[in-house]
């Protein structure tokens, strides 16, 4: 454990951005599956719908320091070729 009390400070409030982008990240592999599973039945506006909503929590993830942008535009590219797909 640090002795600096600023490093504790720090130790505390990466503890809590930790936490924040795991949920963050398992609501957005949550949003994923929703469009692979609406994909799956054959449900074009099901698809659409969850499509639009994991693009734009992707976008977001990436303006909030989550995901990388890279990454994000990825899996939205992949989505979409399975929506695309129906």
């Amino acid at each position: 454990m640090a002795n600096i009390k600023s490093q504790k400070k720090r130790i505390l409030t990466n503890e809590k951005a930790r936490l924040r982008n795991a949920a963050y990240r398992s609501e957005l592999k949550t949003l994923i599956r929703k469009v692979g599973a609406a994909v799956e039945s054959g449900n074009q506006e099901a698809a659409q719908a969850a499509l639009a909503s994991a693009s734009r929590k992707l976008d977001k993830g990436v303006s909030k320091g989550v995901l990388h942008k890279n990454q994000a535009a990825n899996r939205k590219s992949a989505i979409s070729k399975k929506v695309a797909s129906l």
